[in-house]
């Protein structure tokens, strides 16, 4: 009772937990924040994690367009559930090029932080197309005008350069071929060797079926790399982290 006496003080006076409130807030941050001071990088380098291709990076601009990040999260938390339903959790790495990051806060739908390579590119396209015909149950609203919407790479460049200025390590030879690697990942006829050696996993396809590059071409081309970079197969996380 005497605890309880004491803690009724702080509770009927208004200065008192005020300024006890903001002492427990400042020994949580300090205990938070100090330790960064002492870590030379506080993201581990996870071999495989690269920049975004040309057409995903495209594909992902229209992700964000279209409010897809309002309604699907990509952060797999490691939770027992959460890992055996999606995959192994997500790492730091992984979004280290996002700007901005699209972890998410609400699951409307699922998670898509391991989307890539699950489904079809078929799939895919039925899907945004028209999802009630792959998931009755989803409320997602169709996006089949996507299919409707040639894209060229007129600013593809621009934007890699952009993302260069806040540390995205794209090189000249990226920038150079930035057009041309746009184009050649949605035509698995064209010479596309290049694509693959700067931008490793990177998928090849006529993600729609359609002849030119339409902006469900790079939203799927975006879809498909998700998640496929890190071989959590041999990744061993840092133990001195």
């Amino acid at each position: 009772m005497a605890i309880l006496d004491k803690h009724k003080i702080l509770e009927t006076n208004a200065t008192l937990l005020l300024i006890f409130s903001f002492l427990v807030v400042t020994i949580g941050g300090i205990v938070e924040i100090a330790p960064l001071f002492y870590l030379e990088n506080t993201i581990e380098d996870v071999e495989g994690v690269r920049p975004y291709s040309p057409l995903e990076m495209a594909g992902r601009e229209i992700y964000i367009r279209e409010g897809c990040y309002v309604c699907h999260s990509q952060m797999i938390r490691p939770m027992r559930d959460e890992v055996e339903r999606y995959g192994h959790f997500s790492l730091a790495a992984e979004s280290q090029y996002d700007h901005p990051f699209l972890w998410g806060s609400k699951r409307t739908g699922p998670d898509l932080a391991r989307v890539g390579g699950r489904y079809s590119n078929e799939w895919h396209v039925d899907h945004f197309t028209n999802p009630q015909s792959v998931v009755p149950e989803s409320i997602m609203p169709k996006y089949g005008y996507l299919l409707d919407r040639v894209i060229e790479p007129e600013h593809i460049e621009d934007l890699m350069r952009t993302n260069a200025l806040v540390g995205v390590p794209y090189t000249d030879e990226m920038f150079e071929n930035a057009r041309a690697d746009f184009m050649a990942q949605a035509d698995p006829d064209s010479d596309w060797d290049g694509v693959v050696a700067r931008y490793p996993k990177a998928v090849v396809a006529n993600f729609d079926g359609q002849p030119g590059v339409t902006e469900m071409d790079a939203l799927i081309a975006y879809m498909q790399m998700l998640g496929t970079l890190v071989d959590f197969s041999t990744f061993t996380p840092d133990a001195s982290r």
